[in-house]
Formats: structure tokens, C-alpha cells, sequence
């Protein structure tokens, strides 16, 4: 076990795979746990899982700087993002980063919307020209961060996939239309929950295309026949809960959500740049940080260390429950 930031994780020396799997605090693991053993003995209510969706989604509007009436509950970011793409009319132009995730470009693609690639540097100046830009705070690829400021006073409609940014990055995305992330990264959760955060008026252009009971007004007083009867607020994009990741969520969000997230981007980067230091690069700010550098791969996983290979380059993702120990761990493994 491994103590940080109030709280212990069974995390092993060298885990610096966080981009691709977080590991979750240990009371979040017990939680699941606890909720697996009502599964396996009848002991788990259908309804038990509602307060734990509450509780999620609360964190995760304080997490994006957004009230929960407009944060809508999903299980993964695909299916979130595709909820936007079905509410843009044809002939809709979307900007994206070249190279993107392609959860986050292939719905609008999908829909046959005329998609865009510029790098990401061009992505602001570029912006004015299109009808949407879908952009990633940090890429997955890389661990580069979108010029968030600069966007903004674009003016120009904005998705923004925070999966590989909250939980590490302070945010206060309330003025972007859209802010979608998973839960299985930075923010240690199972996989099997993602949200989506929409302005008022994105709300109301964001279609329910996967519309069920769980959408409902009263989701278990509207669970047959008609009319359509959806909620009021984003739960009329819910959808149905996977109940296991929830019962993680809502452990894992509140306690991030609870952190001074300044001193967690301060660590995460801190250790990052110690490690890129190491290796006689210059800092780049991230927490997440790719490497080209030959038999990379190999090396670190003869030595322990999990990583991830993403765009031909190995990936490392440093996160709160990670030290200084991991830091040399990787710097003996490449020397």
C-alpha cells in the first residue's frame, strides 16, 4: 500500500500507466468490492445504484466547474460525444487536432460532418472558420495541453474531452459548451462511467439518441408506455448505469473533488519534469509525457514499469499516488 494525499492505494512501484488505467484510492476498491458481494448473495436493490449516480455526477460538476442538472451520465465518451454529433445539422464544420483520440473525432465522421485536422498549435487560429471545435485538454497521444484561453475567446462552440485531465488538472470549464471524460483515468473510477457537462443552450442541442427508462422524469414510476416523458434537466441524456463503476464513482470523484487540485498538478508535473530532466529534455508542464527513444518499451517493462506504447512512442502518466522511487525506477531502466 501506498499512502498519498489522505488516503492509500494499492498501487505498485513503477505504475505510471494512470492515462490508460487509473488505480483507484483503497476505500473505492472496498466499495466495489462490498457491492460485488450483494450482487453475488441478492443482497444488492435495483434502486441502490440512484444515490451513487447522484453522488458521481455532483462531483464531477465540481470537478468542470458545472451544476449537476446539467451533467448527464453515460458509459463511455464515444457514446456521450455521439449524443452532440446527432444534434449538429449536415453540412456542420468541426475543427479537431491532428491525431485526436478517435472516441472523441470518429461520432462527427461517423455522421458524415465535414471534419477538419490542424495541428494542435493551429487549432485557435484556425477556430473562426468552423462550426464546432472537439478538442482534447491534454492528448492522449502525448500529454500536450489545448490552449484553453485562447479557445475561449474564440467564441466559436467547443467540446472538450477532459478524460486525460481531470483528476489532475485544476479546471473551470462552465463556458465550454460541451466537457465530456471518463472516470477510468485520472479520476480512478471503473470503467463503465463517463459524463458529459453541457451549457444551457448546448443542452437543448444535444439529442437524446440513446433515450431510456433511466432517462425518464421519475425514472422508476416512467419505466412503461407512453407518452415520452424525459427529465427536465441533462439526466434526460443518462444512460442506464452500470452498476459496479458507480459504486467505485462515488467514492473516487468526491475524494478527488475534495483535493487541492493545484498541489496535485504541482506533484503529477513536478515528478514528470524530474523525469524528462533525467533524460536531458526540457519540461513540458504535463503529467503525462511521451518518449522516443529506441527499445523503450522493452526496457521499461524488463524493469517493472507499466506504460503505455500510444503513436509509436511510449507513454508515461504520473498521478497523485505516484513518488520520486517511480521516477528513478524509469531513469535506471533507460540509462
Amino acid at each position: 500500500m501506498r499512502a498519498a494525499f489522505g488516503t492509500t492505494f494499492d498501487v505498485p512501484l513503477g505504475y505510471l500507466n494512470t492515462a490508460s488505467l487509473g488505480i483507484p484510492p483503497a476505500p473505492a476498491a472496498a466499495a466495489v468490492a462490498d457491492a460485488v458481494r450483494q450482487w453475488s448473495t441478492g443482497a444488492l436493490a435495483p434502486g441502490a445504484v440512484d444515490r451513487h449516480v447522484t453522488t458521481a455526477r455532483e462531483a464531477f460538476g465540481r470537478l468542470v466547474g458545472v451544476p449537476a442538472e446539467r451533467v448527464a451520465m453515460g458509459a463511455s465518451g464515444s457514446q456521450l460525444v455521439s449524443l452532440v454529433a446527432a444534434g449538429l445539422p449536415a453540412g456542420t464544420s468541426v475543427l479537431v487536432a491532428r491525431g485526436e483520440f478517435t472516441s472523441l473525432t470518429f461520432p462527427f465522421a461517423a455522421r458524415g460532418l465535414r471534419v477538419t485536422e490542424v495541428d494542435l498549435d493551429g487549432i485557435v487560429a484556425e477556430a473562426g472558420a468552423h462550426d464546432l471545435v472537439a478538442v482534447s485538454v491534454v492528448q492522449s497521444a502525448d500529454g500536450r495541453l489545448v490552449d484553453l484561453d485562447g479557445l475561449r475567446a474564440t467564441g466559436v462552440p467547443v467540446l472538450l474531452d477532459a478524460s486525460q485531465a481531470v483528476g489532475w488538472l485544476p479546471l473551470d470549464l462552465g463556458w465550454a459548451d460541451w466537457v465530456v471524460a471518463v472516470g477510468y483515468k485520472f479520476l480512478m473510477s471503473p470503467r463503465g462511467c463517463a459524463w458529459l457537462a453541457c451549457s444551457p443552450s448546448a443542452l437543448e442541442r444535444t439529442v437524446p439518441a440513446a433515450a431510456n427508462w433511466y432517462a425518464g422524469n421519475d425514472p422508476w414510476n416512467t419505466v412503461y408506455g407512453l407518452p415520452l416523458r424525459l427529465a427536465p434537466d441533462a439526466r434526460r441524456l443518462d444512460l442506464s448505469p452500470v452498476w459496479l463503476s458507480q459504486f467505485g464513482a462515488a467514492v473516487s470523484l468526491p475524494y478527488v473533488a475534495s483535493l487541492d487540485l493545484a498541489a496535485v498538478r504541482s506533484h503529477a508535473v513536478t515528478l514528470a519534469d524530474a523525469l524528462l530532466a533525467g533524460l536531458g529534455l526540457p519540461p513540458r508542464g504535463s503529467a503525462v509525457v511521451s518518449l522516443d527513444l529506441p527499445s523503450a518499451a522493452d526496457r521499461l517493462a524488463a524493469a517493472g514499469v507499466r506504460s503505455g506504447v500510444r503513436a509509436g512512442r511510449v507513454r508515461l502518466a504520473f498521478h497523485l499516488y505516484n513518488a520520486a522511487e517511480d521516477v528513478d525506477l524509469v531513469l535506471r531502466a533507460l540509462a
